[in-house]
């Protein structure tokens, strides 16, 4: 049987939620963020309502969380209470996921992650390459995840750190 091409597109533009690691996540730990996450978003709910979300764990070190808005709209005491999970997962394993003073960049194949002083400092001196890609953390929709969450370096954030 053939499957014919389809012309639909999908409209739904989720909310996105990224939290990046500072490192790969062993396999034990994915597990347990996948139970924690799974869990949690089962009953996650804003007023009461409960919130038709979903996550992922992308290459291995950043987690990101998808709500459908259009169903119901996630609220600050919602966005809170995934926050709190998050925070729980964060001590629990020591990932950094709210360390925001650091970069993430494909290099050679092969994710790195350093505080971003370093990560400016080794563009100055030449000890990163400028052929690298980046991530960025800031995406909140899923259009923008797929289409913009890494970048070569010059259409990136980090550009401006180069000349």
């Amino acid at each position: 049987m053939k499957i014919e091409e389809s012309n639909i597109t999908e409209t739904n533009d989720y909310r996105v939620i990224i939290y990046p690691a500072s490192r790969p996540f062993t396999p034990k730990e994915s597990k347990m963020i996948t139970e924690k996450l799974y869990d949690f978003l089962a009953t996650w709910a804003a007023h009461g309502k409960p919130l038709s979300s979903s996550f992922k764990i992308e290459k291995n070190q950043f987690i990101v969380v998808c709500v459908d808005e259009e169903k119901e709209v996630a609220s600050g005491c919602s966005i809170d209470s995934l926050g709190g999970v998050m925070r729980e997962l964060d001590q629990e394993f020591s990932l950094g996921l709210f360390d925001r003073m650091k970069a993430s960049f494909v290099e050679n194949g092969e994710i790195k992650t350093m505080k971003l002083q370093d990560f400016r400092k080794g563009l100055r001196e030449g000890t990163i390459s400028t052929q690298i890609e980046v991530f960025d953390f800031s995406k909140n929709t899923y259009i923008a995840f797929l289409s913009d969450f890494l970048l070569p370096l010059n259409k990136s954030w980090a550009g401006a750190y180069i000349s």
